[in-house]
Parts: structure tokens; sequence; C-alpha cells
């Protein structure tokens, strides 16, 4: 099976998703209607403020971050491959009454669908473990930005796609060596959703994101890690007197979340 229908398989999946995940607790909608937004700390503090900046969301799934940056103040575009996300992107932005424009376009495909430059271009949180490789992604990143625009992602740690479901044991490599195969039943949104599907992922090092990014011309300016995650999408987390998700026994010794900004040379 070929990376073309691995690609296939994990957007029916997607789709698939959508409905499940905006009903869900996990992605509260009603709350993100109210005004809440839906970014996190990290995120807010590494770009600050973005008002009138045009920002790129990369992955977006059914645009919230996409639609808090706008109220943030910035002029977003969001794409997905998931036909079922960007439409409900759309109905999303309208129902709140904010501006911003959704395209569904596959990350490699991008140049091909768009063609703009932007001051920011952001994606974070479970993206970039559905692509088979780096180099093309970071080609397209420095292809949106303008010269002394910034990129910025907050990601899952790659340790963490090396444990098994309940981080009890080394399952897979560190390196982009392997497919990850998942029989995937429910959602993290929703466990008991009733859906089943294969899906298939690949992990990253850190020698892949980082030398990706500095090939095509982006300098990092900062890079964190950590010891947390700001969603419980995991087995076994337990929740923190900060709010935040760790795993339990490993509290603190494994690192769960990391960061990079980096600015087009």
């Amino acid at each position: 099976m070929g990376n073309k229908k691995y690609i296939s398989a994990n957007k029916e999946l997607w789709n698939k998703r959508v409905a499940i995940h905006v009903n869900s607790n996990f992605y509260d909608v009603p709350s993100f209607k109210s005004g809440k937004t839906s970014l996190n700390d990290i995120e807010l503090k590494a770009l600050g403020n973005v008002k009138g900046k045009s920002l790129l969301h990369l992955q977006c799934h059914f645009g919230m971050d996409t639609l808090s940056w706008a109220r943030e103040g910035a002029r977003v575009t969001g794409i997905d491959f998931s036909q079922k996300a960007i439409e409900t992107a759309i109905l999303l932005t309208k129902e709140i009454g904010q501006e911003a424009k959704f395209i569904c376009s596959d990350v490699y495909d991008l140049p091909q669908n768009l063609n703009e430059k932007f001051d920011i271009v952001f994606t974070s949180y479970g993206v970039i473990g559905w692509l088979p490789g780096l180099d093309k992604w970071a080609a397209v990143i420095s292809n949106f930005l303008k010269p002394g625009g910034i990129f910025f992602i907050a990601e899952f740690h790659p340790v963490l796609w090396m444990m098994d479901d309940d981080f009890t044991y080394l399952k897979h490599s560190y390196f982009n060596d392997e497919v990850i195969r998942i029989n995937s039943k429910g959602s993290y949104a929703d466990p008991y959703a009733n859906i089943s599907c294969k899906e298939y992922g690949w992990n990253h090092s850190f020698d892949e994101i980082i030398g990706s990014l500095l090939k095509y011309d982006l300098h990092i300016i900062q890079f964190q890690e950590f010891p947390f995650s700001p969603y419980n999408c995991f087995n076994n987390t337990v929740r923190g007197r900060d709010n935040m998700y760790r795993i339990k026994g490993l509290k603190n010794k494994l690192p769960m979340v990391y960061s990079v900004k980096a600015i087009k040379k």
C-alpha cells in the first residue's frame, strides 16, 4: 500500500470524525461559539500580538483554532484535506460572524490551490504524524511565508509515538522508518463513538523536523519541550493543578509536547 492510499484512507477517517468531534465535550463547540478561545498559552505566548497579520493555518480540522486567531485580529486562511471539516468550518464561520477563508487541500498540494504570501504559518497538535515526509511540508511552509515571516508549530512529542497506547513499553521507532498502522475505534475526542477504521501515521524525529525547516531557509529562533499536554487525548493521564495532563506514573519524566518557532530568512 503506497503513501497515496494511506493518505486516502486517513482522509476517509477524518471525514467520519468531523460530526463526532463537533458534538463532543472535548471540542466544546458551544463554549467556543460563546467566545471562548480554543488556543493554548503555548501558542498565544509564542506568537503574541497577531492583529492585522495574515495567518495560514495548515491542517486546521474544522477551524476552531483558525477562527480563534481571527478573534485575536489576524486575517486567517485555514486548510485541511477533509472536505467535511472544511464545510463545517465555513458553517461555523458564518454562525459566529467572523471573517475567514477555508480551502480543502492536502498540505503537499497547497501551492496548486493557493497563491498568497503570509506573515505567519501556523500548525498544531496531532498534525505532522499524518504526513509521510517533511521535506515537501517544509518547502510548502517556506513557499507561503513572506521574507521575515514566522512559522510556528506546537506538536505532540515524537517520544510519545514510540510508546504503546498505555505507555508501558516501546512499540515504534523514533525514526521515520515505518508506517504506524492502527486499528482505530472511537476517537480521541469520544472513545465510545461508533466508528472504526484503519489509520496510518508516521513518526518524525527532531533531526527530520528541524533539518527540513533549515533546508528551506527557516531559521529557528525558539525551541521548547513540555512535560505535559493541554489535551486529555491519551490513555493513563492525570490532570494536574495547572489543568495540564501528564502520563500516570511518569509525571514530568516524559516529554509530551514541543514547539518550534522559526523565521524565514
